[in-house]
């Protein structure tokens, strides 16, 4: 019994080996087959595109390198480059304008050597995007003509304009720059060339960067910095206490500063200075005429003499100049010349204690506080070129008792006279002021015409007296006509 089991184990043995063998030996076949019909293919695609290959935008899956080559040669025939630009400037360069012909560089082949022939099965499902270089020769010259005739070329150009601080109302801050049309040759020729290697169909001026470029923008450092530097000296502040205030801030200030090329920021020295001469000729009163009532209630005006406020430009420059560097607030007066200040500030600047001399009527007054205090006929001087009192606003300079008065040293060496006077107040220092003359026989009226003195103001000894009793030195002196 068990030698029997024994057997018929061993003949289904037998018969489960043959079958083994029959299927490992199709298997095998079956490999052998698909092995060649890969490597067959790969050898195909040796000589042909992948499947899903795009070059220039086409589809040459399993075309070859030759039909890659006449498709490049009949796209240089028919290429044309179209170039545009800013301003809606537009122009067209055609093959036969630049004699464009087919040199073949191998880019064909070249392509075809990169492909992983053995990754074949993958390109069904992955596309393959590649550009050829065709390799192209033209005549570079009439190239060079061609570029030469564009309108980005040949129309008005406008040069770039770098950005720069600008003021806007309060402080510095970027400008915006300025692009322009004007083209930076060496680039459009650079840029165009490159187009027709590669046989772009188009360009772009603006894109490929052929226009000259501004130097600074915005938001270059440079501007920046420069904002910075004119903002310190904005900062400043200073306030003239005039008769109404005049301030000098961050609007007045911004135009005295500029900026250069390099974006250096200079203070304009001289700008200040033409501002402080335009302060002077506004807020000066020495020598100007001015409007007043008389202590009688009459209009009148009065020009020349030596009494007023007087800025002094040198002085107050530098001082202006240092509190805008510094970035100061400052309120303060103005720096004057010596002994050029007054009283007020206004047309009357001789405030309200002063002298009055009407030339015309022979006759003064005197103001204190606003009030008369005293008023008198007086003689003044003889209506002569030499002689006659000047008009101006003046001031008191000297008082002196029992004073001589000598004339000019005439020909022979002796001075024209030598008078001896009680009361002398001086008001210029070429010898006119107000004295006592007891030779005068009366005042007032038209004796000056014919018995007018050498220019001074004559009184009588009682009024000189009584005026050199209330006068002080520096009191204002004003006489007209």
């Amino acid at each position: 019994m068990t030698r029997r089991r024994q057997k018929i184990r061993d003949k289904k043995r037998k018969k489960s080996g043959n079958a083994g063998k029959r299927v490992a030996a199709v298997s095998g076949v079956v490999l052998g087959i698909l092995a060649l019909a890969y490597l067959g293919t790969a050898f195909y695609f040796r000589f042909h595109f992948l499947p899903n290959t795009q070059i220039n935008g086409r589809d040459f899956s399993a075309k070859t390198a030759a039909e890659l080559d006449s498709y490049l040669k009949q796209q240089i025939a028919d290429y044309s480059l179209t170039i545009t630009g800013r301003e809606e400037r537009s122009d067209v360069v055609k093959a036969d304008e630049i004699a464009l012909t087919y040199q073949g560089n191998g880019a064909s082949e070249e392509l075809l050597k990169k492909q992983n022939i053995f990754l074949w099965p993958a390109a069904f499902f992955e596309k393959e995007i590649s550009r050829a270089e065709p390799g192209v020769k033209y005549d570079k010259n009439a190239l060079e003509e061609k570029i030469s005739s564009l309108k980005a070329v040949t129309e008005e150009q406008s040069e770039p304009v770098s950005a720069a601080p600008e003021f806007d109302g309060s402080g510095f801050v970027p400008g915006r720059e300025k692009e322009g049309t004007a083209v930076n040759m060496d680039v459009l020729k650079e840029k165009v060339e490159e187009s027709i290697d590669s046989m772009s169909p188009k360009l772009d001026l603006n894109e490929a960067g052929c226009y000259k470029e501004p130097k600074y923008r915005a938001g270059s450092p440079e501007v920046k910095s420069a904002c910075d530097e004119m903002n310190r000296y904005c900062k400043a502040s200073i306030t003239y206490e005039m008769d109404e205030p005049v301030v000098v801030d961050a609007k007045t200030i911004s135009g005295w500063l500029t900026v250069d090329d390099e974006m250096k920021v200079t203070f304009d020295k001289d700008a200040v200075k033409k501002w402080l001469s335009d302060f002077g000729k506004k807020y000066d009163t020495k020598g100007k005429t001015r409007s007043f009532t008389t202590p009688d209630g009459r209009s009148a005006e009065v020009t020349g003499g030596t009494y007023g406020w007087e800025v002094d430009e040198k002085t107050e420059l530098a001082a202006l100049t240092q509190s805008i560097e510094k970035g100061e607030t400052v309120t303060k007066e103005p720096a004057y010349c010596k002994n050029q200040t007054a009283a007020s500030h206004g047309a009357q600047d001789w405030g309200t204690t002063y002298v009055e001399v009407d030339l015309t009527r022979q006759y003064m007054w005197y103001i204190k506080d606003g009030t008369v205090a005293m008023e008198t006929n007086v003689v003044t001087g003889k209506p002569t070129p030499d002689k006659e009192t000047p008009q101006g606003v003046y001031s008191i300079l000297e008082m002196k008792r029992d004073k001589v008065l000598t004339g000019e040293i005439q020909a022979d060496g002796l001075p024209e006279y030598e008078t001896p006077v009680d009361y002398w107040m001086r008001v210029t220092w070429t010898g006119i002021g107000f004295h006592d003359a007891t030779w005068q026989s009366s005042f007032g009226g038209d004796r000056y015409i014919d018995h007018g003195s050498h220019g001074c103001i004559n009184m009588s000894l009682d009024d000189a007296g009584r005026l050199y009793g209330m006068l002080e030195m520096g009191t204002p002196v004003v006489m007209h006509y």
